[in-house]
C-alpha cells in the first residue's frame, strides 16, 4: 500500500512539472502594440494603470472607465463625452482623439463636417472644406459583451495615439479626428468578464473543454435585457443605441469600423464581405470597402497573422454596426477576430496552435491602426465621396415619396416619425387632402388614392435619401438569398401601418415637421356609466396594468362596437363603474393618472348601449382579471426572444413576471400560475412526463404561450 502511495504520489508530480513546463505564454513577444513608438511618459499605459499586460487579464469595465478618463485628463490629444447610460447604470463614452490644434476648434471642425453632408452647401464651399478638414474616423469595439478583445484593443489605440510622439502620429492627428468608443455594451462585458473571472484557473486551460470555455446562460453576447444591440442600429429600443446614434448623427463621420469576434478556430475576417449588398449604396461603397480591407490585410500580413476576406459576412440588414454607416455616407466595415466566448486567455485551435487573448488584442489593434492610417492617407477622396453621397439626384431608386397615414392616436404613426426624426430623416406634413397615383403597402397595388390633411410625407429626394429608401421600400432588391441572419425590416409593414409609396412627387401644400410628434392621450371625456379604452392603441397594455395596479375590475371586448363615430376595436377595455363603486371618490382621477402615465384615450360614457356592436356590459365583454405569469428559461430556450419578452412586460408594459429556469420546472408549482410562457428552444422543449404535467394543467384553465419552434412543438400531434 505504502508502495503503492509513493508511486501516486511521484504520478502526479511528475505531470505537475510537465504542466509546468508546458504553461502557456499568455505575452508572446511577437505581439507588440508598436513598442517602438516613443511614448509621453505622462500619459499612463494601460499596463501602467491597470497593474497588468495587455492580454494577461481581462479587464473590468469600471477599470476601463478609470483608464479612459486617466488618459483623457492627461493629454491636450484627447477630450471624453458621455453619451448614454445602461440598464445597469453604467456611463458610456466617446473619446475624441486628434491633435491639440484641431480639439481648439473642434467645433468648428464638426460644423464644416456636417456642411459637407448638406447639398445646400455651395460647391465652391464643399471644395474648400474637402481641401481643408479633417477625416472623422469612428472605431466601435465590443458591442457584444462575450466578444471581448476589442475594449483591450481599444485602450491600446487610445495610448498610441494620445502618448505617441511620431512625426506619423502626429500627421495622423492633424489630419483625422479619431472616435472611440471602447465598449458599447458594458452590462454584457461585465457579466462575461464578472463569469470568467470567477471560473478561471491559476494555471491557464488552454482545452476549450475546460469550465472557462463554457459561458453559462444567459452569456455576455446582450445587454441588459439579452437583446443583441447589433441589431438595434436603426430601431434603437435601448438606451445604448439611443445615446449613440444621437452622438453619431452630430458627428456623421466618413470611416466606421465595427469590431467583433467569432469563433477561435476561424481566422480573421476583414473587408470585403459577400453578396448580398445594399443596392441603394453608391457602386463606389465596394472599392472602398475593397482598400479598407487590403490596408488591414497588409497589417495583419506583416505580423503573420492569418485573414480571410469575401466570405461569410454580408451587410444587406442596415442595423448593423457595420451597415447601418454606410447609409449615412460612411464607409462602415467589419472585423471579425477569432476567439469570442471560448477564448478565454488562451485556446488551442483544431489544428493545435495557441490563440491567446495578447493575439486577439493585437489583431484588432493592429487593423485599428491601419484603418486611421489608411482613412488618412485617401482623406480628400472619401470627404469626396462623402459629399456626393448626400446628393439626391445620385439616387437610383424610382419612388419619389413614402405617405403615412395618421392612425388617429394609436401611436404607431407617431413612434414611426419620432424614429425618423432620430436617423436626421426629413419629414413634412400635407396642410390639405390630396390625391395621386401610389402603391398600397399590402398588396403593392397601384392605383388613385386620396390622402387626408395631415398625412406625414416623406420626399426621397432629400439629403438622406439613401437611409430613407433603404428603411422604407417594401422589398429591397437583392442579389443572392445567401443571408447572414436579417433579411426584412420595411417600417411601414414593421409597424402596421396605413402606407403608402408613390413615383410621383406630390403636389401638396405641406408643412416641415420640425420636432417630434407627441403622443395624444389623456381623458377624452367623462362618463357616469363606463369608461373605455381602444385596445387599438399602442400602449394599451400598459394602461391594463396601471388599471390592475389600482385595483379596478376590467372587462374586454370579444366583439366590436361604436357609438356615433366612435369605433372601438376586439379587445377594448372596459371599466364599469357599477363594478368598481369602491373607486368613486376617485375613479375620474385615476382615469386621467393612467391615461397620462400609460400614454392613452380613455373615454367616458353616460350610458351603456351602443349603437352597432355589443353593449358595454354585453356578456361578451368578459372580466379580465390580474394573472401570475411564468417564463421558463436557460437551457434549452433562447435567451434573446425570452429577453424580448421579458423586455416587453418589464419595460413596455411595466408588468411583472416571473423567469423559472428550466432546471427548476419539475419543482415548480404550476397552481400558483395562469399563465406559462414558453420562448423558442434549441432541442427538446419539454420530456413525456413534462409534457403530461402540463397538459393538466392546461384542462384546469391556466393558459399556454409557445413562441416559433416551441409553438410548433405545442401543436405536434
Amino acid at each position: 500500500m505504502i508502495t503503492r502511495l509513493v508511486f501516486i504520489a511521484i504520478l502526479l508530480a511528475g505531470s505537475l512539472s510537465t504542466t509546468a513546463s508546458a504553461q502557456v505564454e499568455l505575452l508572446p513577444e511577437h505581439f507588440q502594440f508598436e513598442s517602438d513608438v516613443v511614448r509621453n511618459a505622462a500619459i499612463p499605459s494601460p499596463a501602467t494603470y491597470l497593474g497588468y499586460e495587455t492580454g494577461q487579464e481581462y479587464t473590468m469595465y469600471a477599470d476601463v472607465v478609470g483608464y479612459i478618463k486617466a488618459v483623457a485628463a492627461a493629454s491636450d490629444r484627447v477630450s471624453i463625452t458621455e453619451y448614454a447610460r445602461t440598464y445597469e447604470n453604467r456611463p458610456l463614452f466617446a473619446l475624441f482623439v486628434t491633435s491639440p490644434e484641431n480639439h481648439a476648434r473642434l467645433d468648428e471642425i464638426q460644423t464644416a463636417n456636417l456642411k459637407l453632408a448638406d447639398p445646400a452647401t455651395s460647391a465652391e464651399e464643399a471644395s474648400a472644406l474637402i481641401e481643408n478638414n479633417p477625416i472623422v474616423t469612428w472605431l466601435s469595439y465590443n458591442v457584444h459583451g462575450n466578444e471581448p478583445s476589442s475594449t483591450e484593443s481599444a485602450m491600446e489605440v487610445l495610448y498610441l495615439l494620445a502618448s505617441g510622439q511620431s512625426p506619423e502620429i502626429e500627421s495622423l492627428l492633424r489630419e483625422s479626428v479619431v472616435v472611440i468608443d471602447p465598449t458599447i455594451n458594458p452590462d454584457g462585458r461585465d457579466r462575461y468578464v464578472y463569469w470568467y473571472k470567477s471560473m478561471q484557473s491559476n494555471v491557464v486551460r488552454e482545452n476549450s473543454a475546460d469550465l472557462e470555455h463554457t459561458e453559462p446562460f444567459p452569456g455576455g453576447r446582450t445587454n441588459h435585457y439579452w437583446f443583441d444591440l447589433n441589431r438595434d442600429w436603426v430601431w434603437l429600443v435601448h438606451p445604448e443605441s439611443q445615446g449613440r446614434i444621437a452622438l453619431y448623427q452630430e458627428w456623421l463621420p466618413q470611416v466606421h469600423m465595427d469590431y467583433h469576434e467569432q469563433g477561435f478556430n476561424n481566422n480573421y475576417f476583414t473587408m470585403p464581405g459577400k453578396a448580398p449588398r445594399n443596392l441603394n449604396l453608391p457602386k463606389e461603397y465596394d472599392s472602398w470597402a475593397d482598400v479598407f480591407g487590403r490596408a488591414s490585410g497588409e497589417a495583419l500580413a506583416r505580423n503573420q497573422v492569418n485573414y480571410f476576406t469575401r466570405e461569410s459576412f454580408e451587410f444587406f440588414y442596415p442595423g448593423y454596426g457595420s451597415s447601418y454607416p454606410s447609409i449615412l455616407g460612411a464607409i462602415g466595415m467589419l472585423s471579425e477576430q477569432g476567439g469570442h466566448s471560448r477564448g478565454g486567455r488562451a485556446v488551442k485551435t483544431n489544428d493545435g496552435y495557441i490563440l491567446t487573448l495578447r493575439q486577439r488584442a493585437f489583431d484588432h489593434f493592429a487593423t485599428s491602426m491601419a484603418i486611421v492610417r489608411s482613412s488618412v492617407e485617401h482623406r480628400s477622396a472619401l470627404l469626396t465621396y462623402f459629399r456626393e453621397f448626400f446628393n439626391p439626384a445620385t439616387t437610383n431608386n424610382a419612388t419619389k415619396a413614402y405617405l403615412l397615414r395618421e392612425d388617429h392616436g394609436n401611436g404607431y404613426v407617431t413612434d414611426v416619425i419620432e424614429l425618423l426624426m432620430r436617423h436626421g430623416v426629413e419629414i413634412h406634413r400635407s396642410t390639405e387632402s390630396f390625391t395621386t397615383t401610389a402603391s398600397d403597402y399590402w398588396d403593392a397595388s397601384e392605383d388613385r388614392e386620396t390622402f387626408e390633411a395631415g398625412t406625414y410625407i416623406i420626399q426621397a429626394d432629400q439629403a438622406r435619401h439613401v437611409l430613407v429608401n433603404t428603411l422604407m421600400q417594401r422589398q429591397m432588391e437583392i442579389e443572392s438569398w445567401d443571408m447572414y441572419d436579417m433579411s426584412t425590416w420595411s417600417i411601414p409593414l414593421a409597424y402596421n401601418l396605413d402606407a403608402a409609396w408613390t413615383k410621383q412627387a406630390p403636389r401638396v401644400a405641406m408643412e416641415a415637421v420640425t420636432t417630434s410628434p407627441t403622443r395624444e392621450s389623456g381623458l377624452t371625456r367623462e362618463g357616469s356609466y363606463a369608461y373605455v379604452i381602444d385596445w387599438r392603441q399602442r400602449t394599451a397594455p400598459k394602461a391594463l396594468a396601471r388599471l390592475w395596479d389600482a385595483g379596478y375590475k376590467v372587462r374586454s371586448a370579444r366583439k366590436t362596437f361604436a357609438k356615433g363615430s366612435e369605433e372601438y376595436s376586439i379587445g377594448s377595455l372596459i371599466i364599469l363603474k357599477g363594478r368598481n363603486r369602491d373607486k368613486a371618490a376617485h375613479f375620474e382621477d385615476d382615469m386621467r393618472r393612467i391615461a397620462r402615465e400609460a400614454g392613452v384615450h380613455i373615454v367616458g360614457f353616460d350610458d351603456g348601449r351602443m349603437d352597432t356592436g355589443i353593449d358595454l356590459a354585453s356578456a361578451s365583454a368578459r372580466p379580465v382579471a390580474r394573472p401570475d405569469v411564468a417564463m421558463l428559461l436557460d437551457a434549452p430556450f433562447s435567451s434573446e426572444t425570452a429577453g424580448q419578452l421579458w423586455y416587453l412586460f418589464d419595460q413596455r408594459v411595466e408588468f411583472g413576471i416571473d423567469r423559472i429556469r428550466a432546471a427548476n420546472f419539475n419543482s415548480l408549482d404550476l397552481d400558483e400560475y395562469e399563465v406559462l410562457i414558453l420562448p423558442p428552444a434549441y432541442g427538446s422543449v419539454l420530456d413525456s412526463m413534462q409534457v403530461e404535467r402540463v397538459k393538466g394543467w392546461v384542462r384546469k384553465g391556466g393558459t399556454l404561450i409557445g413562441s416559433e419552434s416551441t409553438a410548433a412543438f405545442l401543436t405536434k400531434g
